[in-house]
């Protein structure tokens, strides 16, 4: 598979340093669903997070205070537009079932629960050119995974020749997930520098290949 190049906009570094990129390039036949992830989910990592959410405030869960720092460094306002490790501790501390989607975006989303981090995943084959992590524009929106028309003004975002497909908030409709989904990019966000997204990217590998059937499987930190 062709992978893109991937940089990060001066702009966002020059805001918040500590900004990084966690990305993983691979092909996948992806299904409905992965029984053996939702056993482990909800045998070991449910009861977990819910005794360890019931103890700790939010902002104490890996990654999400480094987070809410860096968009209010770049102009957004974090009680508003939370990333989405954030929502989805959110939901596990207030009882909800994560959704299932199909397995690599459940993959996911046990992966941000587990390391703290904001996760998205694109299809490949709807990614024009290299990729631009940037602040988005005045004016500037796309829809999101059932949220509507999402505003991007002063959000970091994904960008390709197309323009912005995904976000730490949302995603884009344009580069989901679905099953006709061949060759993948899922990225980690990362805000709080690069040693803890290193770890979080050995993780987020043996996952992928484990839950999801990830092959021919490429990383790239930037």
């Amino acid at each position: 598979m062709s992978v893109p190049a991937i940089s990060i906009d001066p702009r966002i570094l020059q805001l918040w340093p500590a900004t990084s990129l966690g990305c993983l390039f691979y092909e996948v036949a992806v299904t409905d669903s992965c029984q053996e992830l939702w056993t482990q989910y909800r045998d070991t990592l449910a009861p977990e997070l819910a005794a360890t959410l019931a103890e700790k405030p939010l902002t104490d869960m890996p990654g999400i205070s480094e987070a809410r720092c860096a968009f209010k460094a770049f102009g957004m306002d974090p009680g508003r537009w939370r990333v989405s490790s954030e929502a989805l501790y959110r939901r596990v501390r207030q009882g909800k079932e994560l959704y299932q989607i199909n397995s690599v975006v459940d993959s996911c989303n046990v992966l941000s629960l587990e390391t703290g981090f904001s996760l998205g995943s694109y299809d490949c084959a709807h990614i024009c050119g290299d990729i631009v992590l940037r602040l988005g524009a005045e004016g500037e929106s796309y829809q999101g995974l059932g949220k509507g028309s999402i505003p991007l003004h002063n959000m970091p975002l994904l960008s390709d020749a197309d323009g912005p497909f995904g976000t730490p908030v949302s995603d884009s409709q344009r580069a989901c997930i679905t099953l006709e989904a061949t060759s993948v990019c899922t990225v980690l966000y990362g805000f709080s520098g690069r040693e803890p997204l290193e770890m979080a990217m050995e993780k987020a590998a043996e996952t992928l290949v484990r839950f999801a059937c990830a092959r021919n499987l490429e990383t790239r930190l930037v």
